[in-house]
């Protein structure tokens, strides 16, 4: 059963109880709590498998600073840090100065999208951090940049690196929907923070109308 007792989007994005922005996301009861499972799902399952803590929330916050989303990432940091494992968060920020970029990255089978085409750099974990991270957690983060910035690129290959590295398909399939998630959140709590800031949290100007529609067809909220 998990032990989250807050909203993780309201808090990222500042949501108070009773807000304009907190009525508006109640219009979609559903996805909202959804969202809310998810995150449960992944960061505080009742069966957590093979992927240890420390490895969901290094890679949450590699993937949430490639995004540039200090808000968010600064959320999963301080989670690491509480996992006693300093050196790691270090090197993980270290890391994410390292894989930015701005992609996406890769090439589509050849056909009508081969002109959308574009060539990215290759993202390595730099040889100095391998003793701290060790194997699994280099695979992932590798992994885990694919999955930003190269999508296209995924591939049995680099599925096989992962398998190499000490991954099973399970904990492939756990951490890739952690990056999935992560992108939805990240997006979701970007565009609520930038309707908090222009919201007057009574009731949305003509303006602002188009945005609220959209996020909430997009079933975003």
């Amino acid at each position: 059963m998990s032990t989250i007792s807050f909203d993780i989007i309201d808090h990222l994005a500042g949501i108070q109880p009773g807000s304009h922005l907190d009525e508006l996301r109640s219009q979609r009861s559903q996805a909202r709590e959804n969202a809310q499972k998810s995150y449960s799902a992944l960061f505080d399952p009742d069966y957590p498998g093979n992927v240890s803590a420390l490895e969901r929330y290094a890679v949450a916050t590699f993937v949430a600073g490639l995004h540039r989303q200090s808000v968010v990432a600064d959320f999963y940091a301080a989670a690491l840090q509480k996992l006693d494992r300093p050196d790691i968060a270090d090197v993980v920020d270290a890391e994410i100065a390292r894989g930015l970029a701005k992609g996406p990255y890769g090439r589509y089978p050849e056909g009508p999208l081969s002109a959308e085409d574009e060539e990215g750099a290759d993202y390595r974990v730099f040889a100095g951090h391998e003793e701290v991270l060790g194997a699994r957690l280099i695979a992932a983060l590798q992994h885990a940049h694919l999955l930003v910035f190269h999508p296209r690129d995924a591939n049995p290959e680099a599925l096989q690196k992962m398998l190499d590295a000490g991954w099973s398909t399970t904990d492939i399939v756990t951490l890739s929907q952690l990056v999935a998630f992560l992108s939805f959140q990240i997006r979701v709590v970007a565009g609520l923070r930038v309707l908090a800031a222009t919201s007057n949290h009574t009731s949305a100007s003509s303006n602002e109308a188009p945005v609220f529609t959209a996020l909430l067809a997009s079933g975003a909220l």
